[in-house]
């Protein structure tokens, strides 16, 4: 096929039959039924044992970052050594694709750190089939606190915060273990995220220093109950992902080209945010919310954010400060304290099933196309757009999607074939772009925000 494809739309033509309009979601892609193997995924995903894994870290008293790494039966270390047994269990089923590693580092005398302390990130890795230099990432924490952050030896369970996110990447390891992914997934259970996400930022660190392609990451931090562990305004079918505008990573040249031509909701965070809602189970509402996290707070994914990696942070739709944070006391008659009894498994269960959706759903699509670029090289109200090809051996070409720059999603999309440059009869200074690969089986990658170019 020529490189260059040629589509005349006229202006009124962006709600006619050539401008095709979404068929289901304003976020711009198709509806789809999820594939026998995404169904079968989502089935075997395990609310007891969720549940049996957030009793069982809570179990170890306090999992505090400074609390003892060599005690068999209380604090970090002991939640660490079991972590990393459970993973390689599910890794021994994997035929070989899938590793472990603890990746540990001595973290410097730093705020809430007091002395050198070595700090061990679990990691299982289920290498790809078809393109393992893509990387897809999911976090939870394994370390918890009480109220005085440098409170290594009272109890700090930390069931929500966050046995629940531990879970979650547990339950996805041992789910996705015995699949055959074309893309990499890695499963992190990250220590020292409550001292100042030390854990994370190491990860983050090296995979940059590798040069590592990672297409997105996912924090899931706080993600144990729909309801604010008190039953008022429940909210069970709700997960929120946070994600960033513009990106934390942005230099002062793409800040200055930003504020010409916009974009600060187009961030490759942002684009993220798209694709989770766009692929999420049934029945799930995802509620993107436009933040890098909550006011004044932060999780493992902005480890990754720093590095200039595409990152997100699912979370409990309504959190209860009762229960994070907190020593486990009993004041005025309320309990206080991050208990087991305050989590609800068959919603961990449901963030479980959203993380999945989109990491396998990410990772059997094309990879999100890179060197994206609009021609502004000459005034003209025609919109040349060009991208650099993919060489997935199934994929079978691009989408071209555009919205009203006031809109929040994708409006309209038109299928361009197996090309690299394409021409739009509609101005680019009226509306927002974006990219997408699609595979044979009609599998799609987030879009990609144009820059300026040649």
């Amino acid at each position: 096929m020529d490189r260059r494809t040629v589509l005349s739309l006229s202006a009124t033509a962006v709600a006619a039959p050539l401008a095709i309009p979404v068929a289901a979601h304003a976020a711009g892609s198709p509806a789809r039924t999820p594939d026998a193997r995404l169904r079968a995924i989502l089935r075997e995903i395990d609310p007891k044992r969720i549940e049996a894994t957030v009793r069982r870290l809570a179990a170890f008293g306090t999992r505090h970052t400074l609390s003892s790494p060599t005690d068999p039966v209380r604090g970090i270390g002991a939640a660490r050594d079991w972590i990393f047994q459970q993973l390689q269990g599910y890794a021994s089923k994997s035929a070989g694709r899938m590793t472990v590693e603890l990746q540990s580092f001595v973290q410097p005398v730093s705020p809430r750190i007091p002395a050198p302390t070595t700090i061990t990130n679990v990691i299982a890795t289920l290498r790809g089939s078809v393109a393992p230099e893509r990387i897809y990432v999911v976090t939870g924490h394994y370390d918890s606190r009480a109220s005085d952050v440098m409170d290594a030896e009272s109890d700090a369970p930390g069931a929500d915060d966050d046995a629940s996110g531990v879970a979650v990447i547990m339950e996805l390891a041992r789910v996705l273990a015995t699949r055959d992914s074309e893309a990499t997934l890695v499963f992190a259970a990250v220590a020292g995220e409550e001292q100042g996400l030390y854990g994370s930022d190491h990860m983050a660190q090296a995979y940059r220093d590798a040069n590592a392609d990672i297409q997105a990451m996912f924090s899931n931090d706080i993600v144990g109950t729909g309801d604010a562990h008190d039953g008022t305004r429940p909210a069970n079918r709700t997960v929120r992902l946070f994600v960033e505008g513009v990106p934390t990573s942005e230099t002062p040249a793409q800040a200055n080209t930003r504020r010409s031509v916009g974009g600060e909701n187009d961030g490759p965070s942002r684009q993220l945010g798209r694709f989770v809602e766009d692929v999420a189970p049934e029945g799930t509402d995802v509620r993107v919310v436009w933040r890098r996290d909550r006011y004044l707070r932060g999780s493992d994914h902005i480890s990754f954010l720093l590095r200039g990696y595409p990152a997100g942070r699912f979370t409990e739709p309504r959190e209860n400060f009762a229960h994070e944070h907190q020593d486990v006391r009993v004041e005025n008659g309320v309990q206080y304290g991050d208990l087991v009894e305050f989590c609800d498994f068959g919603y961990i269960a449901r963030v479980a099933r959203v993380n999945a959706a989109a990491l396998w759903s990410l990772a059997q699509a094309p990879g999100t196309p890179r060197g994206v670029v609009i021609d502004t090289t000459q005034l003209t109200n025609e919109t040349t757009l060009r991208w650099q090809p993919g060489t997935e051996p199934d994929l079978a070409g691009y989408e071209v999607v555009w919205r009203e720059t006031t809109a929040p999603d994708w409006e309209h999309v038109v299928k361009v074939g197996k090309v690299s440059e394409v021409t739009i009869d509609l101005s680019k200074d009226n509306v927002f772009f974006g990219v997408r690969a699609v595979d044979t089986s009609g599998n799609r990658s987030p879009a990609a925000a144009p820059q300026p170019g040649s």
